[in-house]
């Protein structure tokens, strides 16, 4: 399918790795001109080397912390008065703690990250978005915020403010031509549960593939799923054939969440 994003400007904000980096070269692929943001220079040298070598095309790279408003006036400062088509908020992170153990601290760092950063990203690019006349906006949100799990609970709170940021969003950007929906990936096995999975095979004597076999045990499918699995919606979602679908969260999960 031609998703119809030739000559479209995207800007994937975490697009160093992980989701991020395989929706931005799935828009590639598509002739997208992309720009990938991230806050770490060598990152995202290596995420552009990367997708040069499997797209035959090299995205912009832009270093850019969402949760600073300073950088994302100066960044947008830069852009001048172009549209933007799409604008894909992927970064994000997760803290796995027990309840008991998180202080005030840990949480608003989340928040400030998760939540507020998304905020401000959103709020920083609308000129640029309303430029464009028909623009999507997907955010990266977890389906934690539909089925918490257990020390997981700054994830699950604030990925489901990002659900509701998606689906206010949506409302109120419709009459400006844009759509605005989130993706809630299951379990994927990204760097984020890589590094998880590290951490849980030290903290409990077993193995990496005995951590991820049972976390795999309530998923229909039985299996963790790709970063390019869920990405394939996320650039979907970003493209115009996605006209008449705003205001959704989508679950990429393989089954796992039960909720009707």
């Amino acid at each position: 399918m031609d998703l119809g994003m030739r000559g479209r400007r995207a800007l994937v904000i975490g697009g160093s790795s992980g989701i991020g980096l395989a929706t931005a070269g799935l828009l590639l692929k598509e002739g997208a001109e992309v720009t990938i943001a991230g806050r770490d220079s060598g990152r995202l040298d290596a995420a552009r080397a990367q997708l040069q070598a499997e797209t035959g095309t090299a995205p912009a790279t832009a270093v850019l912390d969402q949760s600073d408003p300073a950088a994302l006036a100066a960044f947008i400062a830069g852009m001048g008065e172009v549209p933007l088509h799409a604008l894909v908020c992927a970064a994000g992170g997760s803290r796995r703690s027990a309840f008991e153990d998180l202080t005030d601290e840990a949480w608003l760092e989340n928040y400030e990250f998760n939540i507020l950063g998304t905020v401000r990203a959103v709020r920083a690019f609308l000129p640029a978005l309303r430029r464009a006349g028909d623009a999507r906006v997907v955010l990266l949100g977890a389906v934690s915020a539909r089925q918490p799990t257990a020390h997981q609970v700054v994830s699950n709170v604030h990925k489901a403010g990002v659900l509701a940021l998606a689906k206010t969003l949506a409302i109120e950007l419709a009459p400006d031509g844009i759509a605005v929906n989130s993706v809630s990936p299951g379990r994927a096995l990204t760097p984020l549960w890589q590094n998880r999975a590290a951490q849980m095979s030290r903290d409990e004597g077993i193995s990496e593939a005995e951590v991820l076999a049972r976390a795999s045990a309530d998923i229909p499918m039985r299996r963790f799923g790709t970063a390019e699995e869920v990405a394939v919606m996320v650039a979907f979602l970003a493209a115009p054939v996605a006209a008449y679908v705003t205001g959704q969260g989508v679950a990429v999960d393989g089954g796992w969440q039960r909720a009707v």
